[in-house]
Formats: C-alpha cells, sequence, structure tokens
C-alpha cells in the first residue's frame, strides 16, 4: 500500500482533448489558489477591484480559505491528468458543477450590488459549455481503441 496508488491511465478511452483541457482547468484553479492565498489582499482589491471598506480583514481571510481549496482541489486534478485519467469525466463533471454554481450566484442569485463582477464570474461562464463538451469527448472512446 502506498500514498499515492499505481496509474490507471491506460484505462482511459476518452479523448485526450478532455485530459488537456483538465490540465489547463488545473492551472485555472491553482493560480487563483495562489493569488488568493499570498497576495496581500488576496486579490480583492488588485484583480477583482472590490471595496472591501472596513471589512478588509475578514474579505482577506475569505479570500485566503478559497485560495486553499482551490489548491487543494487543483491538486486532486492534477492526479487526475496525470495518474488517474479514467476519472476525467467525473471531474469535468465536478467543474461544471462548481462553475455552474459559481455562475448562478455571481450573475442570478447574488449579483454584485456595484455591477463590477470579478473575473472569475467571466471565466465561469466560459467554462461552463466548454467543459460540458469535453465530458462529452471525454466520455466517446477514441477511435482505434
Amino acid at each position: 500500500m502506498s500514498l499515492i496508488p499505481a496509474s490507471t491511465n491506460a484505462q482511459y478511452r476518452g479523448s485526450n482533448a478532455a485530459v488537456a483541457f483538465l490540465g489547463l482547468a488545473c492551472a485555472f484553479t491553482i493560480v487563483p489558489g495562489l493569488i488568493h492565498s499570498f497576495l496581500p489582499d488576496g486579490g480583492a482589491g488588485v484583480i477583482a477591484h472590490l471595496d472591501t471598506g472596513d471589512k478588509s480583514e475578514l474579505v482577506r481571510a475569505v479570500f485566503a480559505w478559497e485560495g486553499a481549496t482551490q489548491m487543494a482541489y487543483g491538486a486532486a486534478i492534477a492526479m487526475v491528468v496525470w495518474r488517474y485519467r479514467p476519472l476525467t469525466p467525473f471531474f469535468l463533471l465536478l467543474m461544471i458543477l462548481e462553475r455552474g454554481l459559481i455562475a448562478l450566484d455571481g450573475w442570478v442569485l447574488l449579483p454584485p450590488s456595484s455591477g463590477h463582477h470579478p473575473p472569475g464570474h467571466f471565466g465561469s461562464l466560459a467554462a461552463v459549455p466548454l467543459a460540458a463538451v469535453f465530458l462529452v469527448l471525454s466520455l466517446r472512446p477514441r477511435r482505434g481503441l
């Protein structure tokens, strides 16, 4: 028994483009996680242009918390891309759920009162349909297999 079991990549029959897309999603998960965790304001002001008012410490703490979860989720995505590709469809489905909820909250249920949307709101609008396309590709067997 080991911390990281043997690779299951040979069992994956879906599109390699779906795996590549998931790898890109990994980068777009870990980099914001690093920003939220280590930028002095977590990116709230310098990137998202949010007015934190007298709650800057609270906003910074919430951003750091989000950054920690993004880095952990990104590490899980990286393991799928490099060692456990049969989980690609499931992780694409998770991405659709996560980004779909972010888009729903950011644009419909809890839109910013200032009307200004942070980059993640726009990225989520693009990520949901792209992830859906790659989910379909990940479920279809490659030709010649």
